[in-house]
């Protein structure tokens, strides 16, 4: 979707919008032909797409309204920004849920927003340039692996530069384990026993990764074991990138979160009131991967798919292909 062109000296202001299992991500940015960027804003809700549709197969009704209400605040937002152009896409849920092809339509209708419904592949390869768009200008030879756990499914991708040469999609995330096995905080040992059963046996064709990769982890899992681990209260980007988490580190916390309840997991100014009945599954998710992919540590980044769908965005405008 289109707004008012932006001030002369800008190249172009462009937003993407992540429409996630758990949370709705708006990105912000002015981008030049270079390829260089520059946030202007980076907002973050939790929208629970995928709240039943594991167990029911479709997005509730009320979950329509919801995701409604959030994008119309992001359409207010990039208007008032001078936003020029708007991409959306949506992951996990909406490739699972029956009534996608509804849901889209509902939101075109009412906000004029398309939502393009990015395959696994696709969903793994745009993780990967938006994480590694932190490392920019690369060098072509330098090894990178990005893991982006989400609530749906989890993305495994690797490549050299900003070229993919290998992606899994794993329909395994924080929330679908959550719905599955982990129904209480701190759930019953039996329950803990299934879930890291349940996340060895999806990620059981995973390979080890070659010496020299490194791996970069995604998303609010990761994001919020930095700040856990930093003790910092709220979220600070400038010191959460790039903070490296080691399998011990990792475990130890899992150790901290494992025996606490709800409230007593909403008491931590690190962890968001709407995530902490799904943190566990993460870090399960989280540490199961690590262990399968035999590393000793991984770089936390807050970047990931709204920041490669920009920069695809970008790309293709300035190529000629946009409109």
């Amino acid at each position: 979707m289109d707004f008012h062109r932006p001030p002369p000296d800008v190249i172009m202001r462009f937003a993407s919008i992540d429409i996630g299992t758990n949370t709705v991500l708006m990105l912000v940015a002015d981008v030049q032909e270079n390829g260089s960027l520059k946030v202007i804003r980076d907002e973050h809700f939790i929208g629970r797409l995928g709240k039943g549709v594991d167990e029911h197969g479709i997005i509730l009704t009320e979950t329509f309204q919801r995701i409604q209400g959030i994008l119309s605040q992001l359409k207010d937002i990039a208007g008032a920004l001078g936003v020029t152009r708007i991409s959306a896409c949506g992951t996990s849920a909406l490739r699972d849920a029956q009534n996608r092809r509804e849901f889209v339509e509902f939101i075109r209708n009412a906000l004029s927003i398309d939502i393009r419904i990015l395959s696994g592949d696709e969903e793994a390869n745009l993780t990967y340039l938006g994480a590694v768009s932190d490392y920019f200008p690369l060098d072509d030879s330098a090894r990178y692996a990005v893991l982006d756990i989400g609530g749906g499914s989890t993305e495994i991708v690797a490549g050299s530069g900003t070229t993919v040469i290998s992606s899994s999609s794993i329909d395994i995330g924080s929330v679908r384990l959550t719905e599955r096995v982990l129904k209480t905080n701190p759930p019953e040992p039996m329950a803990l026993e299934n879930a890291v059963r349940l996340a060895r046996q999806h990620l059981q064709n995973i390979e080890v990764l070659p010496p020299g990769v490194k791996l970069i982890g995604v998303a609010g899992t990761l994001t919020t074991l930095a700040a856990l681990d930093l003790r910092i209260p709220g979220f600070d980007r400038t010191l959460i990138n790039r903070h490296a988490l080691s399998m011990e580190t990792i475990e130890r916390l899992f150790q901290e979160i494992r025996p606490l309840t709800l409230d007593q997991l909403r008491r931590y100014p690190q962890i968001h009131p709407s995530r902490a009945d799904i943190l566990l599954a993460g870090i399960i998710i989280l540490k199961e991967t690590v262990r399968k992919v035999g590393v000793s540590t991984i770089s936390v980044s807050d970047r990931g798919l709204r920041y490669g769908i920009l920069i695809q965005d970008a790309r293709s405008f300035f190529s000629g292909r946009g409109p």
